[in-house]
């Protein structure tokens, strides 16, 4: 789950991470008001959605007087904002942060993820920061300094210090960037997050490490431990069929091709649209309805594939082994009368009741073209979505 600049910086100050002050809008008048509310002087507006790149999209101003905020509020609020991350058809811009400025000297990166090959929490620092970390490690690797924190040590004193003067902190801010570094893996820690980043952590003027901007991303799964962090979930920057499909445990990811994909699994979803691929045709989603697929899952999964205009054919592929193949059978066929399907159907079977689960499809006097293993499954949903 993803939430918002501002959120984060909000949930970062309550585990003693440094950040400008700001205020969250959601209007051009409620921008006014905070600008005046900050006291004036050099303010800067930043669009508030679930991507990076703002800044280059021009979702990020900096006003120097009532007049520029103003005039970049009204630019920004209600704007189509593309980015890198947002793909071409961009995330209409619902909320502002109006922050006040600051006398940038110099600007860090520090971020943390989960290593799943040391099985601890990674920090990761660069002394370029405000650039994607990703060009930074293609382009010039040896400037990212990578730390593995012990979950029973905690991030140490040592560590901090070393990782920070890595990146160019001066002796004399230690202090301060300690306390950030601390702060940023207790929150980390603490809020279930996969993902903490600060780009760019800056060093300013008059002798602070602030927290520029920020972004957080948690484990889902481990959101019923966090009502709190829940709260902030942003159904506006979500995509419309994967909400509805969580309504229904279904984990359903939109993709921009025209096959869809039924699957229980994900590992079986990731290599059937692999060999989807393979064959020449182009997945329209990721679907997997898990091990306990009922008729009103599967029905739902046709709803969520069917209502992608650009659908021209959908493969079922089922393993039953929790799941019995003739359980599967019957919520397809059901699931296909009820929403009249319009597209050719292609079902791959095997497991448990597999000869029964046949006999259902086949019985069902629906145009449902069955196929042998993956393959044929493959070829031939492939050619039914080209014909």
């Amino acid at each position: 789950m993803k939430i918002h600049e501002y959120q984060a910086k909000e949930l970062l100050r309550k585990f003693g991470v440094v950040t400008p002050r700001g205020i969250p809008c959601f209007s051009v008048e409620e921008a006014k008001k905070a600008y005046e509310t900050l006291g004036g002087g050099v303010a800067v507006v930043k669009a508030q959605i679930h991507a990076g790149g703002r800044g280059k999209g021009g979702g990020v101003k900096v006003a120097r007087n009532a007049t520029q905020l103003a005039e970049f509020a009204a630019q920004i609020f209600g704007m189509q904002l593309i980015t890198h991350q947002t793909g071409p058809e961009g995330q209409r811009v619902r909320r502002l942060l109006i922050e006040e400025g600051a006398d940038i000297r110099k600007e860090l990166y520090i971020g943390m993820v989960v290593d799943r090959g040391s099985q601890r929490v990674a920090l990761m620092a660069s002394s370029e920061g405000g650039m994607d970390i990703e060009e930074v490690a293609a382009h010039t690797p040896e400037k990212i300094h990578t730390v593995f924190v012990d979950p029973k040590a905690g991030l140490t004193d040592a560590q901090a210090d070393d990782v920070a003067s890595r990146i160019g902190v001066p002796a004399e801010l230690l202090p301060q960037s300690r306390v950030m570094l601390q702060s940023l893996y207790r929150a980390f820690d603490e809020t279930d997050a996969s993902l903490a980043e600060i780009n760019p952590l800056v060093l300013t003027g008059d002798g602070k490490v602030i927290a520029l901007d920020a972004k957080m991303n948690f484990d889902s799964n481990a959101l019923y431990r966090h009502p709190e962090i829940t709260a902030l979930r942003d159904l506006d920057e979500e995509d419309p069929n994967e909400i509805a499909a969580s309504k229904f445990d279904l984990s359903y990811i939109s993709l921009d091709g025209n096959i869809g994909c039924l699957v229980n699994g994900a590992g079986l979803a990731m290599a059937t649209m692999d060999i989807v691929k393979l064959y020449g045709g182009s997945p329209a989603n990721f679907l997997d309805v898990g091990g306990g697929a009922t008729t009103e899952k599967v029905t739902e999964a046709f709803k969520l594939m069917l209502g992608n205009p650009h659908l021209q054919a959908i493969l079922v592929n089922i393993f039953g082994g929790i799941m019995r193949c003739d359980v599967i059978a019957t919520g397809v066929v059901e699931a296909a009368r009820q929403v009249k399907l319009g597209v050719p159907l292609v079902v791959r079977l095997e497991g448990t009741n597999v000869e029964l689960g046949k006999k259902i499809l086949a019985e069902s006097g629906l145009p449902i073209i069955s196929a042998s293993n993956m393959a044929d499954a493959a070829e031939k949903v492939v050619a039914a979505a080209r014909g």
